[in-house]
């Protein structure tokens, strides 16, 4: 799941080198949540026009967690 974000996010920004992601561990809801870092200068590139482009890489990261029935949570910092 980590690869799937950082593939994602990589074609989005203009310093793919300064993308991290940390993942904590299951709460006690059972929700894993991923941490997505990038350049200060890409934060506009991944979040989009009033969020539409973070919305859109949630969608496809919970899509791909309910296959191996996965609850995430992505939160871009």
């Amino acid at each position: 799941m980590k690869d799937l974000l950082v593939a994602i996010v990589k074609g989005l920004v203009d310093k793919p080198d300064e993308i991290s992601v940390i993942v904590d561990e299951k709460n006690e809801e059972g929700i894993i949540v991923y941490h997505l870092h990038v350049a200060e200068e890409d934060m506009g590139r991944v979040i989009g026009r009033q969020g539409r482009i973070a919305k859109a890489i949630r969608t496809v990261m919970k899509a791909a967690a309910a296959r191996t029935e996965e609850k995430i949570q992505v939160e871009i910092e």
